[in-house]
């Protein structure tokens, strides 16, 4: 495959790619490069899930998410996880479990997608970037699962880690709704 770089931003490359269709010509597809990101899916010691409400500039709203970041380089998953935990919501975990793995976008970002579930957490301190604009939101698991139900939840990666946390994961822990 030939490769020509588009873009390259701080924080992913935009590369055009040649790929053979059915018929086997070349045809040129733009991927973007990521270098991955990791989702936590924090538990305070009282059971409810701390979600952010993060302002996301590129769809001009203010969105209910998990607390998430891009890894950076060197960086293991779990340190990355801890970090950004620490960073959106001013908590530190003392326990981190390995939830899911996904492609965010795989029809043109090869982007992956690291969840972990966060217990034992213990307040610290907000670290926001400049154009950061993040507020803490503890909800029940009953009230997280209504808003992954009535579309109050609207981003991707909350949405799959979310699910899936409710699906395979809370209703093996002890108490769970």
């Amino acid at each position: 495959m030939t490769t020509r770089i588009l873009l390259d931003s701080r924080k992913f490359r935009v590369e055009a790619v040649e790929v053979p269709d059915r018929e086997g010509r070349t045809r040129t597809r733009e991927v973007v490069r990521h270098p991955g990101a990791v989702v936590i899916l924090p538990l305070l010691p009282d059971g409810r899930v701390l979600l952010i409400r993060n302002r996301r500039f590129a769809v001009n709203a203010t969105l209910y998410e998990l607390p998430a970041g891009t890894r950076e380089p060197g960086e293991a998953d779990d340190v990355g996880a801890l970090r950004e935990l620490e960073e959106e919501t001013g908590y530190q975990a003392a326990t981190l479990s390995p939830l899911v793995r996904f492609f965010a976008s795989p029809g043109f970002c090869d982007e992956e997608m690291i969840g972990f579930v966060a217990s034992d957490l213990t307040p610290s301190a907000q670290r926001l970037d400049a154009t950061e604009h993040i507020e803490i939101e503890p909800v029940d698991v009953a009230t997280f699962r209504e808003m992954l139900r009535d579309g109050r939840i609207v981003d991707g990666k909350t949405l799959a880690c979310g699910l899936y946390w409710l699906s395979f994961v809370a209703p093996d822990m002890k108490g769970a709704p």
